[in-house]
């Protein structure tokens, strides 16, 4: 199937969900027909761009490169579904801008949760200092100002956040109607009164 392309851009603090609800969310486009690649941000750091370290300017670089590769996706006609912490709110601003459609979803979680569910403890030991770079603890972390769409991963189950993002999705007409997420009518009319309020509808 095709359709006019998009990218949806997950952003968050370590652990808040993004990898698990990029999968979800790729599965999901995949089964509606449509073609989609998922990018994750620590593993094309690790592969494509090793040589980047974590100043802004290097990490804002990293962002743009992988921007550049949804770009070339959209443009042959194949959705693209970021996961990347994306600290800077002004880079994620030019992505957005450069890319069009692009939707931004912010993966917000309690720190105090965030730091219960990491398994690598590298929440804790950015705590005491014995690790930096860390976005949110030792480093910056801006969240977004109007994210279309806005995810408590403490509270919110992961079937539930997906099905809000592909009710978003529909609502601003990315997908169409034959994609119907499980949402009631009442839970999608509140996701639209928050689209209007965003300026998004």
């Amino acid at each position: 199937m095709t359709a006019e392309s998009f990218t949806v851009w997950f952003t968050g603090m370590t652990g808040s969900g993004k990898s698990t609800l990029v999968a979800m969310l790729h599965d999901h486009i995949v089964g509606l027909g449509y073609q989609c690649e998922s990018l994750d941000s620590g593993r094309i750091r690790q592969s494509l761009n090793r040589s980047l370290g974590f100043t802004r300017e290097e990490i804002e670089a990293n962002l743009m490169r992988i921007a550049y590769e949804c770009k070339l996706l959209n443009r042959n006609g194949i959705i693209a579904i970021v996961g990347a912490i994306s600290p800077y709110r002004d880079a994620r601003d030019r992505i957005r801008e450069d890319l069009g459609r692009f939707i931004e979803v912010h993966c917000r979680c309690p720190l105090e949760v965030l730091v219960k569910r990491d398994r690598s403890n590298l929440l804790e030991c950015a705590q005491r200092g014995e690790v930096e770079h860390v976005a949110g603890i030792n480093a910056p972390y801006e969240e977004p100002m109007k994210p279309e769409v806005l995810l408590n991963t403490d509270t919110e189950s992961p079937d539930a956040c997906v099905n809000k993002i592909l009710t978003t999705l529909r609502i601003l007409e990315y997908l169409p109607e034959a994609s119907t997420s499980a949402y009631t009518a009442a839970e999608e009319e509140i996701i639209k009164e928050r689209l209007r309020d965003l300026g998004y509808i």
